[in-house]
């Protein structure tokens, strides 16, 4: 749950909103994603096995499907043999170094999940199956959102979008990958 959150933070900061801002707004987007992702965590920490086990696997497998979906949807490089993002919803640059180590780190934190909840398996592994084709599919009709979002109304946490929504440099001449 930190990892994703930090990944969210890190998107926010960086300048490229978060994921449903286009539609809900960056205030209600964001507080979605963490009552729900504590509330998730907190009911299923409450629950009884297999119920409980169930309601992790799922939750695992919801982060999963996150990370899945940016390493498929995005272009990547190969380092260490492993996919390693160059561009990601308006972030590229010098910035991908710590995006793509977040990445990671929710990746390592998903397969810690699915190891202690491995009772449920079948529920951590259905969850991808299902969950990453809509995202996959969502991706870019939500990005060109944010962009028209970001030109039309340019504020601290779209400023990444709205520049490159103007083209490569901004007013000041100043690449969007450095700031």
């Amino acid at each position: 749950m930190l990892s994703v959150a930090g990944h969210l933070a890190y998107e926010l900061i960086g300048g490229v909103g978060v994921p449903l801002a286009s539609r809900l707004g960056v205030t209600a987007a964001t507080t979605g994603y963490a009552v729900s992702s504590v509330a998730a965590y907190q009911a299923a920490g409450h629950l009884p096995s297999p119920r409980g086990d169930r309601r992790f696997a799922v939750a695992n497998g919801l982060f999963a499907s996150a990370v899945i979906s940016h390493f498929t949807s995005w272009p990547t490089t190969r380092r260490a043999g492993l996919p390693w993002l160059t561009e990601c919803e308006g972030l590229e640059g010098r910035v991908m170094g710590p995006y793509n180590a977040l990445l990671y780190a929710s990746a390592v934190a998903v397969i810690g999940g699915a190891v202690e909840n491995r009772r449920a398996w079948q529920w951590f592994a259905l969850t991808p199956l299902l969950v990453v084709p809509m995202l996959r599919a969502e991706i870019p009709p939500e990005y060109q959102r944010l962009l028209t979002q970001a030109a039309e109304s340019p504020r601290w946490w779209n400023r990444r979008l709205a520049v490159r929504s103007r083209g490569p440099l901004d007013a000041g001449g100043a690449d969007p990958s450095d700031v």
